[in-house]
């Protein structure tokens, strides 16, 4: 079975894009998904966040919630609204984030691969989310939320992509919430896909960047399916899940930064003193956004730090605990302020780099939080290194921008 397959993209009708085109379900909030799809009926949000048509009071996991989004979909293709397309094909999609570029493909990505490891992980799934996305999927008969994946840069499939997406787009919406631009064409050419489909087999992985929940959910429904149908083939289109594929050197990879609650009983001058253990202090008179692997920024009781970790902290030989949120876990945040589990420890919290730093000061200058740091992004091939080694990587070490939309490529599962 092929790591990838063209597909018949259900799609927002001409000039429908603008109408139709939402934020990913996870990034918003139920309040925020129901702000944001006020006068906009076509919105995918009713089908993303389908109990934002009902009352508040019904729980977000309720069979309702997941039945409406059904009915919100089907109302949208008996409009015209969604309309599908006649032949398999793969889509480019391009996202344009400020003065960031990044094109992909739009493709399923097959579930026997990801069974098997050569769609590799990085990250552990927790069930309750993991659960919903297996319900809205069977419920929808559709995946609607791509998973986000990464290739290794290859020639072939770059070059396709740039002579494909050198033609005007098919799809030209700019989002309104954040700004982001989303651009779309459609590879019906059966050379091309051909091409496409080879150059993709022959990659030893590719691997998940974001949506671990939903590809688990799409391989948890995949072979759900295909051990209730006698007839089964391997050729059904839940074998794939939906999926935009993207190189790896056009990532663009944002800080997860970290505020603690409390000082777990120290005053600021013995944090600060335990810290100099395993870091270099230096004080700062501006924020501190850490300029490389190491090096972290501390802002505590109105002032900011510069930390260097000591070059002997750092393993040489474990991509897990060379990552720079291993480093600030296991030598400060751990041993000093007490937190062993941050899944699961409410002591605490994560602010994505999208945020800024100003967000990190008004985080502790509230008096709700004791300390934050700032941390360096994780790199690419950081990632693909931990994914390689079949590790996987601490809560929150990745932030991707820009964000995939919902709505405007999904996969309806004959």
């Amino acid at each position: 079975m092929s790591l990838i397959k063209p597909f018949r993209g259900l799609r927002p009708a001409n000039g429908r894009a603008e109408d139709v085109v939402a934020p990913p379900y996870d990034v918003v909030d139920r309040a925020e998904a129901k702000a944001l799809a006020v006068d906009r009926p076509w919105s995918f949000l009713h089908v993303s966040r389908p109990e934002i048509d009902l009352a508040d009071a019904v729980d977000a996991y309720d069979p309702a919630v997941y039945a409406k989004g059904r009915e919100n979909l089907d109302r949208m293709v008996e409009q015209g609204v969604l309309v599908r397309d006649p032949v398999p094909a793969y889509y480019v999609y391009r996202l344009t984030m400020g003065g960031h570029v990044q094109t992909g493909l739009v493709a399923t990505a097959s579930v026997a691969a990801y069974d098997q490891g050569r769609i590799k992980r990085h990250e552990f799934t927790r069930p309750v989310k993991e659960d919903d996305r297996v319900r809205q999927i069977d419920t929808l008969n559709a995946q609607t939320g791509p998973v986000f994946l990464v290739y290794s840069a290859n020639t072939v499939v770059d070059g396709i992509l740039r002579e494909v997406s050198s033609q005007p787009p098919e799809v030209d919406v700019t989002a309104q919430r954040d700004g982001v631009r989303h651009e779309i064409w459609t590879i019906d050419r059966a050379d091309l896909i051909a091409q496409l489909t080879d150059a993709f087999e022959a990659m030893p992985a590719i691997y998940v960047a974001d949506g671990h929940h939903r590809s688990a959910a799409g391989s948890r429904v995949g072979n759900a399916r295909a051990a209730a149908n006698p007839g089964h083939t391997g050729g059904e289109s839940y074998n794939h899940f939906l999926s935009v594929i993207f190189p790896h050197d056009q990532m663009q990879i944002l800080d997860y930064n970290r505020v603690v609650r409390d000082l777990n009983g120290l005053s600021a001058e013995a944090l600060l003193a335990a810290a100099a253990d395993n870091f270099d202090l230096e004080l700062s008179n501006e924020p501190v956004r850490p300029a490389g692997s190491g090096e972290f920024g501390m802002y505590l009781a109105g002032q900011w730090y510069r930390l260097r970790i000591h070059e002997e902290r750092i393993p040489a030989d474990d991509p897990v605990a060379r990552l720079d949120v291993s480093l600030l876990q296991d030598n400060l945040i751990q041993p000093i302020l007490g937190i062993a589990d941050p899944r699961r420890d409410d002591r605490i919290d994560f602010v994505g780099g999208i945020r800024g730093l100003a967000a990190l000061e008004k985080r502790v200058d509230s008096g709700q939080w004791a300390v934050a740091f700032a941390l360096f992004p994780t790199t690419m091939r950081a990632l693909m290194d931990v994914a390689d080694a079949g590790e996987v990587m601490p809560p929150k070490s990745t932030w991707f921008e820009p964000k995939l939309a919902d709505g405007l490529v999904s996969h309806v599962l004959d």
